[in-house]
């Protein structure tokens, strides 16, 4: 088997091995928003040059996939005791995407990523030509990190997890000020609920892009525990993002799913590091193992 290798403060590898397999990863699970603890942020942010916004950790804290790389963790574990046959790479990127998005073409139109309802690849407040070098080194390091991980015929799942609501603001110079009055104990009901789980795989044109076996065992899986999995309802799965990549390059073989934070986290915090509740992740990974293991 390739050996893998993390990179600090760029990606975390962790292969997880079942006690009969052979050489080849079956599974990648990625993570390219894992970057969730507030270390992540401080480490990364000390060695730019660029002003950045006041406070602008609450940011990082909001919109980091919190509680995916946990669930990440215990579906591998999962996978290999129901099949000591395979193995289970997590790439977990550890870039904050407060500063530089791993799930982006990084050079993509600002109405690309408007149209996908995304963030951008590169943020406003990078100013500085050191900064975007030091950032896009490491980007261009983590994806490297990702096609590595990737044999030919493995799988991937794009694990991703979402704040429960819809929350519409401007990503500026002002976004912290925006997201605490959006965060409002006043406010904050008035957005929009997202689903539980979403599947993200329509194009904009419509066209599922999802491998159709294992997208009914999940949902008929989470069904049992009294979860619903929504198809496409929040974001489409669209070419400014390196998500398109991969299920452009797997067919059949490539899963983008959102898990709504407030069923990891325990409790919901939007600005603070928050404590990932292990009955929560147990509650989600077990029907998660069951429907990945269609592809097998």
């Amino acid at each position: 088997m390739a050996s893998f290798e993390s990179i600090a403060g760029v990606v975390d590898i962790h292969v997880v091995r079942g006690s009969q397999a052979g050489a080849g990863v079956d599974l990648v699970i990625e993570i390219p928003h894992g970057a969730t603890e507030t270390a992540d942020f401080t480490s990364l942010a000390a060695k730019l040059t660029s002003p950045l916004p006041d406070a602008l950790v609450d940011f990082f804290h909001v919109n980091t996939d919190t509680g995916a790389p946990e669930l990440a963790e215990a579906i591998a574990a999962g996978l290999v005791v129901a099949d000591p046959a395979r193995i289970v790479a997590i790439v977990r990127c550890r870039i904050p995407r407060t500063f530089i998005d791993c799930n982006r073409r990084i050079d993509a139109a600002p109405a690309d990523f408007k149209a996908g309802k995304v963030t951008p690849g590169l943020m406003p407040w990078i100013t500085t030509d050191a900064d975007r070098e030091l950032l896009r080194a490491a980007y261009e390091s983590y994806q490297q990190a990702v096609r590595d991980a990737l044999s030919p015929g493995a799988a991937i799942l794009m694990l991703h997890t979402y704040a429960p609501r819809s929350v519409d603001v401007e990503v500026d110079a002002d976004i912290v000020a925006s997201l605490r009055r959006a965060y409002l104990p006043e406010v904050e009901p008035t957005w929009p609920l997202r689903p539980e789980v979403d599947v993200i795989s329509r194009a904009l044109d419509g066209t599922n892009h999802a491998p159709v076996d294992v997208v009914d065992a999940l949902r008929g899986a989470l069904a049992e525990e009294g979860i619903t999995v929504a198809d496409g309802a929040t974001y489409p799965l669209h070419p400014s993002t390196v998500a398109w990549d991969h299920v452009a390059a797997r067919p059949g073989r490539a899963l983008c799913v959102e898990v709504r934070r407030d069923m990891l986290a325990d409790p919901f915090e939007p600005f603070a590091q928050m404590r990932i509740g292990a009955a929560k992740v147990a509650r989600l990974a077990g029907p998660f193992v069951s429907a990945l293991r269609r592809w097998w």
